[in-house]
């Protein structure tokens, strides 16, 4: 459990939730919408897009509580010192940007608390947290929930939504964050 799960045994996991999901409780896979449920919960208003009965969703919020926990877990006592096991290009290229420092759950070398006031750090984190929420809202989903829940619903608007998140990961991927990375 110190290395990432090869992908042949966490896709079957991952995409066998969903038939579970459906057939227990008629509930549907996604992580966005909790934010909505807290807001929803906590401030309750004349605001239309939080007035609808949170409770019913109540499930979601214990999931959303589920991952946060497995994070803290897995980081306290499943944390290993050793670098995390990457493409040979990929740790040249990252080597060659500063990156050398692979152990842990991120590169340390950028997310940090002083590289949090550097500009690459703030693009990095603060810009790009705000465009994965903004791209999160705009999209009506999550990668999560459209690109495994919308999809095995053989929905439409996923499929459109899946597909632009791709490109932007290949934008941002190839471009943007070695840009990024030489600042």
């Amino acid at each position: 459990m110190n290395q990432p799960i090869a992908w042949y045994i966490a896709g079957p996991l991952i995409g066998l939730s969903i038939p579970v999901l459906l057939i227990i409780g008629n509930k549907t896979f996604g992580v966005s919408s909790s934010l909505r449920h807290i807001c929803a919960s906590c401030f309750p208003g004349d605001i239309s897009f939080f007035n609808y009965n949170w409770k019913k969703e109540i499930w979601n919020l214990f999931f959303v509580a589920g991952i946060f926990l497995g994070g803290i877990i897995a980081s306290l006592f499943l944390s290993n010192s050793q670098e995390v096991i990457i493409h040979p290009e990929l740790k040249n290229f990252l080597a060659q940007n500063g990156i050398t420092n692979l152990s842990g759950l991120v590169p340390a070398d950028i997310f940090n608390w002083t590289t949090l006031f550097t500009l690459k750090g703030f693009l990095m984190m603060v810009v790009g947290g705000f465009l994965v929420g903004f791209g999160t809202r705009y999209a009506g989903g999550c990668t999560s929930g459209h690109a495994i829940m919308g999809l095995s619903n053989l929905q439409w608007p996923s499929l459109v939504a899946t597909i632009c998140f791709m490109i932007g990961g290949f934008i941002s991927a190839w471009l943007i964050v070695p840009f990024i990375l030489s600042l």
